[in-house]
């Protein structure tokens, strides 16, 4: 069962700044937070107390996955990024691909 959690300190290209992503199995989910400021401004500052204003979670095999999480990820931030966190959830779990476009 893949297991990781990984934290991007995006600051101002995002949304609150932070975004979480958290895969569990086959569950992914994405969580946009506001930057805890009482931790400091610096992206070497601790994160992970972070408010959440907003999450989506949602299953690997589902077959439009890959839609909803960059949806939801534009909303949240650049393309830019939205791509390097796609990149990171692929590189830990296996995405259903909808080849019905």
């Amino acid at each position: 069962m893949t297991m990781a959690t990984k934290t991007f300190k995006i600051g101002e290209y995002a949304k609150g700044g932070v975004i979480t992503v958290d895969i569990k199995g086959k569950i992914i989910t994405v969580i946009g937070k506001d930057w805890d400021f009482s931790t400091g401004s610096r992206k070497s500052s601790d994160q992970s107390n972070a408010k959440e204003f907003t999450r989506e979670t949602v299953e690997a095999t589902d077959s439009n996955v890959e839609r909803k999480l960059t949806e939801f990820l534009h909303d949240l931030t650049t393309s830019y990024y939205t791509d390097q966190i796609m990149k990171w959830i692929e590189s830990k779990v296996k995405l259903q691909r909808n080849l019905m476009w």
